[in-house]
């Protein structure tokens, strides 16, 4: 198929190709693409904003992944941060800067994936800017979304004595991204054998086409569940635990029987030889939700699915420790990953 260069529809051009057919859905979206900025209307809803930058070669690898996953996860991963607050994703701003191996057929690839989510997710896309770079792909996402203010929830109001909890299970995009880069080493500048990723979907949809837990914000307030402390877990359990027992002044006792771990990152764990409780903790990119409650809802949570009881807080002068399921506490060590650590 012939590709159409991007000099072709110039800045504007391509701009209107990729959002000309984008139509809000919000109430609250007033104005969309096309002016100078978006104009939100809350009616007395506290607004939430998050950005995050996704450089090619450092976030990800176009060897493996797709343009349309790609556009999907950069937009999910921003509305993660949102339910992270106990808040609504409502619309996204959406910057490129786009080297010249690039093809206008390419990005509209990118853009189904970005416009799938927003379709699933309720989102409106409402503006952006691109740029030419000489160093690939960037993608800049800014998502702004809206909360009432009683129930914004934020990563220092851990208390001693409350309980965490976390969603899903962890360390599957960890392993789906190491089998993704054995692959690659394994068959790079072979055109006639393909990897074989039978049996091994989950993994690779964790790490390709991760989902942000919309449906785990919802049952805590069908429940009638404020959280006291939450964050998504991006950089890592034992990272993002630590960020909300900094943040709160508090300590924790995490115990790794109660990690949840799918019986396929168990698997490929052994096969690459890792210990699977180091995965889980420092793998990343899970994007589930580390929350804590009180106590005395202990009770109320039971009745909700999809989440599991992994340890408690405790007085700061106590630490933040692993408890190991021969009843050893390690010390918990931010060991996800740093994004400006030195090589």
């Amino acid at each position: 198929m012939k590709k159409t260069e991007i000099a072709k529809l110039g800045e504007f051009g391509l701009i209107d190709h990729l959002t000309g057919d984008i139509r809000l859905t919000q109430p609250s979206s007033l104005k969309g693409v096309g002016d100078d900025a978006a104009v939100l209307n809350y009616n007395g809803k506290h607004t939430l904003v998050t950005t995050d930058l996704l450089l090619e070669g450092i976030h990800f690898d176009l060897v493996y992944a797709p343009l349309k996953h790609l556009g999907y996860k950069a937009a999910v991963i921003n509305f993660s941060d949102i339910y992270a607050m106990n808040g609504t994703p409502q619309q996204i701003t959406v910057s490129l800067g786009i080297s010249k191996r690039f093809s206008v057929e390419d990005l509209e690839e990118f853009y189904s994936g970005l416009k799938l989510a927003c379709e699933i997710y309720g989102v409106d896309i409402v503006g952006g800017d691109t740029t030419s770079s000489l160093t690939g792909f960037t993608i800049s996402i800014t998502c702004i979304g809206s909360a009432e203010e009683d129930k914004i929830v934020y990563r220092n109001g851990a208390k001693d004595t409350d309980l965490l909890y976390v969603s899903g299970d962890l360390g599957a995009s960890y392993m789906g991204l190491q089998l993704l880069e054995r692959e690659k080493v394994v068959f790079d500048g072979s055109d006639e054998v393909q990897p074989d990723f039978s049996g091994k979907e989950y993994l690779l949809e964790r790490q390709l086409k991760p989902e942000a837990r919309k449906d785990i914000v919802a049952l805590l307030a069908e429940h009638g569940i404020v959280p006291t402390a939450m964050i998504d877990l991006s950089d890592g359990l034992s990272s993002d635990l630590l960020h909300i027992c900094k943040q709160s002044n508090v300590g924790c006792r995490l115990f790794e029987e109660r990690i949840p771990i799918d019986y396929q990152t168990a698997m490929m764990a052994e096969t690459f030889n890792m210990n699977v409780t180091t995965v889980a903790l420092n793998g990343g990119e899970d994007y589930e939700l580390l929350f804590t409650v009180p106590l005395t809802l202990h009770e109320k949570m039971s009745a909700v699915p999809g989440v599991h009881l992994i340890g408690h807080i405790t007085e700061s002068g106590q630490g933040c420790y692993l408890v190991t399921r021969d009843g050893q506490e390690m010390q918990l060590r931010a060991q996800g990953w740093n994004h400006l650590a030195e090589e």
